[in-house]
């Protein structure tokens, strides 16, 4: 199958990401979990430290520092940006948009479009591709994608099986129209029969109050039915049989193949299904970037972050790279996404304890 877009006309100028500045190590776990247990659990997923909120942040407060990273880099007037969308499953408000917060945030013009794509683990590929839609025709000359997840707070703290998974964080990325770049490829699939599998079942329209108690799933696993649930066994099935087909059959039509391409970017879901992953597209780990044993599972930023831990303030050679890049998970959905970029336009990574004062707000 061929791909599900082509854009053409669209160049990143800038990837930033930014997290908290408290890291947490797994390790630390050892007595609320048993030291065995937090031992295998490093082995399984590769995560070893993550990075967490302040009480008072938002993933709304990383991509306004990542935001302003790249304002500062590329001297852009920000009345000249012509849309932010903000791609995030843990938003400042139940409404208004968090686009329109961060609009306001970062002095932006009036003349801006501004909206939610309320995706997490897919979502920094379909932000791209709806950005650059919007961007490819000129009508739209700069925008920003930006977004990130608090994905810790969504975590009973009682649940070994995720308490240690996550980390926090948020990004922006920088796009604007030039008609000399290589067009951009993408393929996105979607299966909602599995909506189940990763979701959080209370706190929304549809079941708004749920059951807070904490009740008890298998040893060691606590929650409430305002705490994320997976089914790890469906997600990992469901991972290694759609993702590495989708990523072979869009590579198949760009034309690339895995010895041509210079990295495969990929939703850092855990160490064991990217080592498989990359076994069944015939990618040498040595292509696929590792961000996770650092930063956890950061949701919607994982890809971001895993290109500005790789290339930023790195001594690097011009030019640009094949780079494939897959997102994947909650929905359930995925998509993939292969250009030609400069690895040089990654920032490295900020830390900050800063929050948006204004947001704590009654009315």
């Amino acid at each position: 199958m061929g791909t599900t877009g082509i854009v053409s006309n669209v160049a990143i100028r800038g990837i930033a990401c930014a997290v908290s500045e408290e890291c947490i190590c797994n390790d630390s776990y050892a007595e609320k979990y048993g030291a065995e247990n937090v031992s295998k659990f490093i082995a399984m997923t590769g995560v070893k430290s993550r990075y967490v909120a302040a009480p008072e942040q938002t993933a709304s407060d990383f991509a306004f520092v990542a935001a302003e990273q790249l304002f500062a880099k590329l001297g852009w007037d920000k009345h000249d940006v012509d849309g932010i969308i903000f791609v995030t499953q843990s938003p400042d408000y139940p409404l208004p948009a968090t686009a329109c917060v961060l609009q306001h945030r970062l002095g932006l013009g009036k003349n801006c479009l501004a909206f939610d794509i309320n995706l997490g683990c897919s979502g920094f590929v379909y932000g791209l591709f709806v950005a650059a839609s919007l961007c490819h025709e000129k009508s739209i000359r700069r925008i920003l994608v930006c977004g990130g997840d608090i994905s810790t707070r969504g975590i009973s703290p009682d649940d070994k099986s995720m308490g240690m998974l996550f980390g926090d964080s948020g990004f922006a990325v920088a796009l604007e129209y030039d008609p000399s770049v290589s067009p951009w490829h993408f393929l996105f699939r979607t299966d909602g029969s599995g909506f189940k599998h990763i979701i959080v079942p209370a706190g929304g329209a549809r079941r708004p109050k749920g059951d807070k108690t904490l009740r008890e799933f298998g040893e060691g696993v606590w929650r409430g039915d305002h705490h994320l649930f997976i089914n790890g066994g469906e997600v990992f099935d469901f991972t290694i049989s759609e993702v590495p087909l989708s990523i072979k059959q869009l590579m198949a039509s760009v034309p690339w193949t895995p010895e041509q391409a210079d990295y495969l970017v990929l939703h850092q879901a855990n160490h064991f299904i990217l080592k498989n992953i990359a076994r069944m597209t015939k990618f040498p780990m040595e292509k696929v970037p590792v961000s996770m044993d650092r930063y956890g599972n950061t949701s919607v930023t994982s890809i971001p972050i895993t290109l500005c831990d790789t290339f930023g303030g790195k001594d690097l050679e011009a030019g640009n790279r094949k780079v494939v890049m897959s997102g994947f998970g909650v929905g359930l959905s995925w998509g993939v996404l292969a250009l030609e970029m400069d690895p040089s336009v990654c920032l490295p990574i900020a830390h900050t304890s800063d929050f948006f004062v204004d947001g704590d707000l009654e009315v």
